[in-house]
């Protein structure tokens, strides 16, 4: 899953897998019930210097997670159950290697958290849009992001065998947070009473049995004996709960045809372009074939073009190269993102999306858009928008620009037919929401109902600099004169500022409407996780994630801050 780049640098982190690659996961389909499997090599690492035991985790392990769950719901629209269970005897999942975390680079602590939440989040994203459902059988001790997983299932089964038990460890015993949404889960999700909450989270050896279930911790508890009968029946009546079709045929996601080159990413339908000078990226997203080309018009022929079929196709290479350029590129800090195409040609797909999207194949392709958007939203780096001539930010594209932080709009007013236009259209007004539960439109204009309408009434125009200034739909919109200095200020001012203060500013001003256990589960992770994790009560010389596993015990700092 990593090719090195130079003799010096680290291995680059590549996000594409295959089953036949798998090192950690296996999986088996059954009718509508799919069962990944936990069985976690543990001297298959991504980097050197720890070992995976006890079905512990590292970013290896949920690239191959996402990967399997992206196959189900692509290559198996049968499948409407899927049981996450472990082969491990006794151990469910111990959580995130802590050895791994110790040796790791605060940056990447943070990164491998934020890859974990959105994993874990798609799995709650597939269940609510989907009908994909999850059912976590933990049938050993499950810990720390073991229990963060297994929350994220729309069911837990626990064994009771005296012995197995749910727990979250990580605040006394190595003085940081459950950085996969555990806190969150465990009261916003599962309802579990503050006090006992606070018990379980300052507890090592966490709750078994009946306290589990009466806790609220587990759905239900089984005997060794019935445990196993009694995960095939809640996995079949979740089953009944789903419509995903039986007897549909699925798409093989095919591996993705990109050139990797040392200042560049390069895809079909994405480029990437690095000027390390600068420590700027620039996103291009191509459109579609022409409205007048091939581009298919029912579900038929969406079928017949598989992975191949743009949106779908798209989507697959945008997600790698967000993560690659978030987990690869720390130094390169603001990201441009730019369109190219027609935009008629997008606004036909989008047609095509919206009266086909009921259609199994159609709503997880829109499902994966909505999630590829969403990892922008979340990204820690600063996102402009450019909209130049050529460019085609439309519909469903134009969900890029309305994700950024800034967006500039080129005015030319001598040149109508080579000005850029943006244009709005239904796809904008819900179908890929952020993780608040808003479209981005709601989100720029604080859901003000005067503000959407006047937004609305221009849908399906296209708008030039000053027509979408006017309904605030861009930030600025220099002419030709002044363009190239007032973009190359804004991009300079940008990238000489702090990278810590901007990430903080950003991830407030991106979502600044309701909160929800989404918006909570990343903003702890930005603010205090971020915070904890840089603090010698944790990894300093004598801090619990040193010390863990050495003998040692943690010499904390007793000031409280």
């Amino acid at each position: 899953m990593s090719t090195a780049t130079t003799a010096d640098a680290p291995p680059r982190v590549d996000y594409q897998t295959h089953p036949t690659q798998y090192r950690h996961w296996k999986l088996k389909f059954e009718g509508p019930v799919a069962t990944l499997i936990a069985d976690f090599d543990e001297n298959a690492g991504l980097r050197p210097g720890y070992k995976l035991k006890l079905n512990s985790y590292d970013l290896g392990v949920d690239i191959e997670l996402n990967d399997a769950v992206n196959r189900i719901r692509f290559e198996h629209p049968e499948v409407r159950t899927v049981v996450v269970t472990s082969a491990k005897e006794k151990v469910f999942c111990s959580g995130a290697n802590i050895f791994m975390l110790g040796v790791s680079s605060h940056a990447w602590k943070v990164n491998f958290c934020k890859f974990t939440n959105e994993t874990r989040n798609g799995l709650e994203d597939s269940s609510q849009h989907s009908g994909l459902k999850f059912l976590a059988a933990v049938n050993g001790a499950c810990a720390g992001g073991g229990y963060e997983l297994a929350l994220a299932c729309d069911e837990i089964v626990l064994v009771d065998d005296r012995n197995s038990a749910v727990s979250l460890p990580e605040v006394p015993l190595l003085g940081v947070l459950p950085g996969t949404g555990g806190l969150t889960r465990v009261t916003d999700k599962r309802h579990v009473r503050h006090d006992l909450a606070d018990i379980f989270c300052t507890t090592t050896e966490g709750v078994r049995g009946q306290k589990a279930k009466d806790w609220r911790l587990v759905d239900d508890i089984a005997k060794p004996a019935q445990f196993a009968a009694k995960v095939q029946e809640r996995a079949l009546e979740l089953a009944r709960q789903s419509d995903r079709p039986a007897g549909a045929k699925g798409v093989t996601l095919m591996p993705l045809q990109r050139t990797i080159e040392p200042d560049a990413l390069r895809y079909t339908h994405v480029i990437v372009e690095i000027d390390r000078a600068r420590r700027v990226a620039t996103f291009t997203v191509k459109a579609p074939a022409p409205a007048s080309g091939a581009q298919p018009q029912d579900v038929a022929a969406i079928e017949a073009a598989g992975a191949g079929w743009y949106p779908l196709a798209m989507a697959r290479e945008l997600e790698d190269a967000i993560l690659s350029m978030r987990t690869n590129e720390l130094e390169i800090g603001t990201w441009l993102l730019k369109t190219q195409g027609d935009a008629a040609a997008v606004l036909a797909m989008d047609q095509v999306l919206l009266a086909n999207k009921s259609h199994w194949l159609v709503r997880e392709t829109i499902g994966l858009l909505r999630r590829t958007f969403s990892r922008l939203d979340v990204s820690s780096r600063s996102l402009f928008a450019l909209i130049e001539p050529g460019s085609c930010f439309a519909g469903t594209l134009l969900e890029l620009a309305l994700a950024c932080d800034r967006s500039y709009h080129l005015a030319l007013p001598d040149d109508a037919a080579k000005a850029p236009k943006v244009t709005v259209v239904d796809t904008n007004f819900g179908l890929y929401p952020m993780v608040t539960g808003q479209s981005r439109l709601g989100r720029r204009f604080y859901d003000e109902q005067p503000a959407l309408d006047a937004v609305r009434a221009k849908a399906g125009q296209p708008l030039d600099a000053d027509a979408a200034l006017k309904v605030g739909l861009v930030t600025s919109a220099p002419d030709d004169i002044d363009w190239a200095d007032e973009t190359r200020i804004a991009i300079e001012e940008r990238v000489a500022m702090s990278p810590d203060a901007l990430t903080g500013m950003e991830a407030n001003l991106r979502f600044n409407g309701p909160e929800n256990m989404f918006t909570r589960v990343f903003g702890r992770l930005t603010a205090w996780q971020n915070w904890i994790f840089q603090r010698p009560n944790a990894v300093g010389e004598k801090g619990a994630l040193k010390v863990y596993g050495k003998g040692d015990k943690a010499a904390f700092d007793w000031t409280r801050v």
